[in-house]
């Protein structure tokens, strides 16, 4: 992920509470909780502060769980945004589990309401001593978060229009795919404070954005599908099956592979206008392996791929991967090897694809993939047809 997406940083409770608590919050053992209540209602009134109470057995356990009810307050705000960020997510998480991409999206919602959070003090302490328990009134002042909030999301659609305008006038494909997926992680990190935002002013207004995440989602999609046209030229052990299936977990994610050939056959185009921006190189192969073992017979498989610039020859990066796998025949071994190479090199092949395409790793320059296949595959063991 880039660096806006990868941000994420937790506060640590201890770090703002010792300096909190000991700067001077009132403490009256002969009220009443419903007094106690009252005049911090009078002290901070909810037009003014956002607060939260908590109550624990210790002052610390109090103002912890003060701190927590305001922090809910504000993830529940974030919550209900997060199904609609995250559908719009996956378009910046190509190849990605489910989980990941969740992972993803709560570190990018999760640096807004981090930072809006290091505003939160202790206002106000009160100790029952008839219940034996510390009160605890944590809050944070709403015109000077409102102040910081804004500030921040007036720098992010400022970063959003630069991105958004780099991509529409950049004559690179590659510059103008990158440009665009940073344009709608920023968005969504503004959309993110823009909750904030709404949490923090009483009238539950956001600031509108000049731009939609749906909107340039969309765009991006378009544009990986008919501006951004891929290559796949495969090459050894089952070669065209595994190409297939390559092909159609890079649809899945949106990506076009308009040519295609295996082995010495020429290259399959479609349509015909649509010349390859990337170019992915890949050797295939498989083969039995002798293994002692009465029950079971296996066989070894490898794969080799290069993804590479067709205008500049350019090496962005390399995929290597390789596996045994056994079952009670031969055949069943390599059937169940096929399987195993077609489902994990479409979700792998993907993945070290965007990355390199959005610039989340740096372009290798080598001209190398590697090697997890040996120069020959006898370097494993006798060779036989599959």
């Amino acid at each position: 992920m880039n660096g806006v997406t990868r941000v994420g940083r937790e506060i640590s409770a201890t770090a703002w509470l010792v300096p909190l608590i000991l700067s001077g919050c009132g403490w009256w053992s002969s009220s009443s909780d419903t007094d106690w209540m009252k005049r911090t209602n009078e002290a901070f009134p909810p037009a003014q502060y956002l607060v939260g109470h908590g109550e624990g057995e210790s002052r610390t356990v109090a103002a912890e769980r003060a701190y927590a009810a305001v922090a809910k307050i504000f993830k529940a705000e974030i919550n209900s945004q997060a199904k609609e960020w995250e559908s719009y997510l996956v378009i910046e998480n190509k190849g990605r589990s489910r989980d990941e991409r969740r992972l993803t999206l709560d570190n990018v919602t999760s640096i807004s309401t981090d930072k809006v959070l290091a505003n939160v003090r202790v206002l106000d302490e009160w100790y029952d001593d008839q219940r034996r328990l510390h009160h605890a009134l944590a809050g944070m002042n709403r015109s000077q978060a409102e102040a910081a909030t804004l500030e921040r999301i007036n720098e992010l659609d400022a970063t959003i229009a630069h991105h958004v305008e780099e991509a529409r006038q950049v004559a690179d494909p590659l510059a103008h795919a990158r440009s665009l997926k940073r344009a709608i992680t920023t968005l969504i990190v503004r959309e993110a404070h823009n909750a904030d935002l709404r949490v923090i002013r009483p009238s539950g207004q956001g600031l509108a954005s000049s731009y939609r995440v749906a909107e340039l989602t969309g765009e991006l999609e378009r544009f990986l599908t008919t501006g951004l046209p891929l290559g796949l030229a495969l090459s050894g052990d089952y070669a065209e099956p595994i190409g297939r299936a390559l092909i159609e977990g890079l649809a899945r994610e949106g990506l076009s592979v308009t040519e295609f050939s295996t082995g010495g056959v020429p290259a399959r185009r479609e349509p015909s206008d649509l010349r390859p921006v990337l170019l992915i190189k890949g050797l295939v192969r498989l083969w039995p392996t002798e293994v002692q073992d009465p029950a079971f017979r296996y066989v070894r498989w490898c794969s080799d791929f290069l993804i590479v610039e067709t205008e500049t020859g350019r090496v962005l990066g390399a995929l290597s991967k390789g596996d045994r796998v056994g079952h009670v025949s031969t055949k069943e071994a390599t059937a169940k090897a096929l399987r195993l190479m077609q489902q994990d090199l479409s979700a792998q092949l993907t993945r070290r694809l965007t990355d390199y395409m959005y610039g989340d790793l740096e372009p290798s320059g080598t001209s190398s993939s590697g090697g997890a296949c040996p120069r020959s595959a006898e370097a494993d063991g006798p060779r036989r047809a599959p």
